[in-house]
């Protein structure tokens, strides 16, 4: 919302993140590591973008419970996804990071076809995300915390959009090294 909210609520996730990278290994279990980032977020991240982050990977672990092909990692997106539309009351379309999700999400399907290499679905889901983020800019809020703010002053892409497409990123990168 330009007051610099979100960003410190990030970066307060991630030196929650690095600091307990440091202490233990993060589990090797991807239903494991989802549902222990889920805990440390609720804990550490604070503000409504803990709040959703928490519902999102909780939700997200589920699908990757018993499975851990490309098309539960697409299911786990979904899921996350779903659970913060419900819980959260947005919808792609308000201005919110679920635009930046939604369009990745959108693109991270492919990983349902047969033969599916996964750097590049996630290469362009990360294009995606980042895209839907820059087109927040030119949206009208209709939920979370911008939509208290009149549009005339929201001249930035929204920060939560602009925030999980920079996540995404991050988990490609990661995965490229």
């Amino acid at each position: 919302a330009g007051d610099g909210d979100c960003g410190h609520t990030h970066a307060r996730a991630a030196r929650a993140i690095q600091e307990w990278m440091h202490t233990r290994p993060p589990p090797a279990a991807p239903a494991q590591l989802l549902s222990a980032l889920a805990d440390l977020l609720l804990e550490k991240m604070g503000g409504s973008s803990g709040v959703l982050y928490g519902l999102f990977l909780t939700a997200a672990a589920r699908p990757l419970l018993n499975r851990n092909d490309l098309p539960a990692w697409a299911d786990a997106m979904d899921a996350g996804i779903e659970a913060m539309q419900r819980y959260g009351g947005a919808a792609p379309g308000d201005r919110t990071m679920l635009d930046s999700l939604c369009a990745a999400a959108q693109a991270l399907c492919a990983l349902r076809s047969p033969g599916a290499d996964l750097l590049p679905v996630l290469a362009a889901a990360v294009q995606s995300a980042e895209a839907a983020a820059e087109a927040t800019k030119h949206m009208e809020a209709g939920a979370g915390r911008a939509s208290y703010i009149s549009s005339a002053q929201l001249l930035q892409p929204d920060p939560g959009a602009v925030a999980a497409a920079a996540v995404l990123r991050a988990v490609l990168e990661g995965l490229r090294s």
